[in-house]
């Protein structure tokens, strides 16, 4: 890989696009001739206002998104979001929630504190190795949402289908498959995603919110919480997190320069093929998650034993790719392969696996 550097397998933070850096170093000093940095720059300049206004263009462009949504350039990360939800939506008081992994589980407890909260599935008695079908939801019509989780990191599972709610809306943390391929947003109520997989640099969370669920906040919802007057500032109540939307754009940029998300799909789904031919072919490597419910964003898979997987990697790591060590919840290995990841990576992963088995079968 070029620059010296290495593949960066991390969930997140994850690897920036080499062209996104490079910009972004280009004008890290003088931002288009302002004499300034952007992470200088007031967020209330023409300067800074052209920035953040073009981004938002090209989320909406990108994602085809509505005109009857709101995009919202958020702090607090995807996990404020786990309370932020909650506090607006819920007027009727309770809420269905699927649980299929490590992130959806801790929006359900934290959405407990606001209201009548019901598990309407979940994939735990499986360890949380597949996605639930429609038939196995237990939905309830008077709802005043829907909760899940689009791409479970730790586990490597996503959705492949959008839940039928009978009009209940659909709240999605889609903070790592977000950008990975084309989405239909008119079938959500709120998308919110952290942008440290997808989207850019830590410090952003992206809310993509209905307009006409915004404005319904508990009495009690802080300001910071109450999605009406982020919405209402166009995400400049207070100062944004302002280079993490500048990144945020140059990622857009870049996507759009490759051909969108139909492009971005073509790329991953090819990346990920790859990674699971392999390892569905090999005797040494074990991945516990149902065929057809495997992320295209996080692989997972384990070796023979946990010695073995703490040698993989630290072996890894001294062969130029980092971060293939599993959450510290279910161990083994995990592979993240966003948008960034060339398929040069992804190949270089899988020729040190097979050397890896060879020297260890």
């Amino acid at each position: 890989m070029a620059e010296n550097r290495i593949y960066n397998f991390s969930a997140g933070p994850s690897m920036l696009p080499l062209e996104v850096l490079k910009k972004a170093q280009s004008q890290m000093l003088n931002y288009e001739e302002s004499g300034m940095s952007v992470m200088e720059m007031s967020h209330r300049s023409k300067a800074y206002d052209a920035i953040i206004t073009k981004t938002q263009e090209r989320m909406r462009s990108i994602m085809n998104i509505p005109d009857n949504y709101k995009v919202l350039f958020l702090q607090g990360g995807a996990t404020s979001q786990f309370s932020m939800v909650p506090l607006n939506l819920l007027q009727k008081g309770t809420a269905d929630y699927i649980v299929t992994g490590y992130f959806a589980n801790k929006a359900y407890a934290e959405a407990k504190k606001y209201g009548e909260i019901v598990l309407a599935g979940s994939s735990k008695d499986a360890d949380y190795s597949y996605i639930p079908a429609q038939q196995e939801l237990q939905l309830n019509k008077d709802a005043d949402y829907v909760y899940l989780c689009a791409n479970n990191t730790i586990y490597g599972t996503e959705w492949k289908y959008v839940p039928e709610t009978n009009g209940v809306p659909i709240v999605a943390d889609m903070s790592s498959d977000i950008l990975s391929k084309p989405v239909d947003v008119s079938k959500f109520g709120i998308i919110f995603a952290g942008a440290q997989k997808n989207m850019g640099c830590a410090g952003l969370t992206v809310a993509i919110v209905r307009e006409d669920l915004i404005g319904h906040a508990k009495d009690f919802t802080p300001v910071m919480m109450d999605y009406a007057p982020l919405a209402d500032k166009d995400s400049m109540y207070n100062t944004p997190p302002t280079y993490a939307i500048y990144i945020l754009g140059l990622v857009l940029e870049w996507i759009e320069q490759m051909g969108g998300l139909e492009v971005m799909q073509k790329r991953n789904e090819e990346k990920a093929k790859l990674l699971y031919d392999y390892l569905d072919n090999s005797a040494f490597y074990t991945t516990t998650v149902r065929r057809e419910d495997r992320s295209l964003m996080n692989v997972t898979f384990r070796a023979p034993n946990a010695e073995l997987d703490a040698l993989f990697a630290k072996g890894s790591a001294a062969a130029g790719m980092s971060n293939l060590k599993g959450h510290r919840a279910v161990g083994g290995m995990r592979a993240s392969i966003y948008n960034a990841m060339p398929l040069e990576g992804v190949q270089t992963l899988i020729a040190f696996m097979k050397k890896f088995e060879e020297e260890h079968k």
